[in-house]
């Protein structure tokens, strides 16, 4: 869906990037404006960003090592808080043996492995391409699904008057029902939907003007231009930034995928940073994947600067359009940093300025802010589109400052 006409709260972002880096920075070595976010955002104290970063390079650099050591019986890995406010790097395994864990590393036994929850999962995903409209049982109530480690489960979301639509989709798969877990959400799925992160572009169409977000300035040879999200615009759509016409998509793919890029004329300058809609900007690095857990932040128009975690990847998702239809989105990941109409396309980076994403959407309340800010960061659920599929897809070179 492209985003909503001008004064309908639009999702809009802006992206940029940095120099390359595949470790945390110190937390005294964070830019300030990032640290305030994460304080504010996260709830953690700043003698506990160092400690979190410590847990993510943890995750990082352990994380493929477990899964080699483990074999079959590995079931996933994530960043986890405890009840005390600190950090832990976890593994977890279905097998019986004896681990010897890597140092700092957390491991837990779980009844399934990552082979079996992924199995299920793709199952879930052949049953809803399956689906035959008019013919197959309802499941407009089915919200989303996806693979879960840290609850050992494939947690499908559901309205709560559609948890009879959730069992049958599950029952018609011939997933294991014992990997899955059925949850609530009172709230449903929509679209999120210069060059520097996390600014506004406009789409001017017949029926009024759009606004996106610019995910990451990217080239592709000599020519410039920004990754951003495939429902903001079809190929060919015009792009405009601060009313002047700067390019228009040059590849978009939605839905299936919620992935674009835009091409940019030579007079305009690609910065390898993200607004942090304080006066200052996050430098991007990299594109280096985080881990469940880990902290991230997303700059976008309406919201502006916002950070969360990264609860989730792999996330397939159904999303209501306003004329009743449903479009679904496979492959996404999910955080709770919160996100509004007109962020959609803008970028999401980590702590250690990685880029990760770009926004597709959120499940937002209809409490008129058209943003899922005003739910508590435990029940929030925003989700992103990749960088690095859409940097492999299209060819693409992610801009380092």
């Amino acid at each position: 869906m492209k985003g909503s006409k001008i004064g309908r709260s639009l999702l809009s972002l802006v992206v940029a990037s940095a120099a390359l880096s595949g470790h945390a920075m110190a937390a005294e070595e964070l830019d300030p404006g990032l640290r305030l976010a994460m304080q504010r955002d996260l709830g953690v104290a700043p003698h506990q960003l160092a400690q979190h970063q410590k847990a993510e390079r943890l995750a990082e650099g352990q994380a493929q090592a477990m899964e080699r050591k483990l074999g079959a019986s590995f079931a996933g890995s994530w960043i986890e808080r405890r009840a005390d406010g600190s950090f832990a790097a976890v593994a977890a395994t279905s097998g019986a043996g004896k681990v010897l864990a890597a140092p700092g590393v957390e491991v837990r036994r779980v009844r399934h492995s990552l082979s079996a929850l992924r199995s299920a999962m793709s199952s879930l995903d052949a049953s809803a391409q399956r689906r035959i409209p008019g013919i197959s049982k309802p499941m407009t109530g089915v919200h989303s699904w996806y693979v879960d480690p840290t609850t050992n489960s494939v947690v499908v979301s559901a309205a709560p008057d559609a948890l009879d639509q959730a069992i049958d989709f599950v029952a018609a798969s011939g997933a294991d029902a014992s990997t899955v877990r059925v949850v609530q959400s009172a709230t449903v799925p929509r679209l999120a939907a210069t060059i520097r992160g996390g600014i506004e572009y406009q789409m001017p169409t017949s029926g009024g003007t759009f606004l996106c977000s610019v995910g990451f300035p990217v080239t592709r040879g000599s020519v410039k231009g920004f990754a951003t999200a495939g429902h903001c615009g079809g190929q060919g759509q015009t792009v405009r930034i601060g009313g002047v016409t700067v390019g228009s998509f040059t590849q978009s793919h939605f839905p299936g995928n919620d992935r674009a890029w835009v091409t940019v004329g030579n007079s305009h300058t690609l910065v390898g940073q993200v607004t942090n809609y304080a006066g200052g900007y996050v430098s991007v690095r990299g594109s280096t994947e985080a881990a469940i857990g880990a902290a991230v932040c997303r700059s976008g128009r309406t919201t502006q600067y916002r950070c969360g975690t990264i609860t989730a990847k792999n996330v397939t998702v159904n999303y209501q359009m306003d004329d009743g239809s449903i479009l679904t989105v496979r492959g996404l990941s999910q955080g709770n940093a919160c996100v509004g109409r007109g962020d959609s396309g803008g970028s999401w980076i980590t702590t250690a300025g990685q880029g990760q994403g770009v926004s597709s959407g959120g499940e937002l309340a209809d409490d008129g802010t058209n943003s899922n800010c005003n739910i508590s960061a435990s029940q929030r659920v925003s989700w992103f589109e990749r960088l690095n599929p859409i940097l492999s897809q299209y060819g693409l070179t992610l801009v380092t400052q």
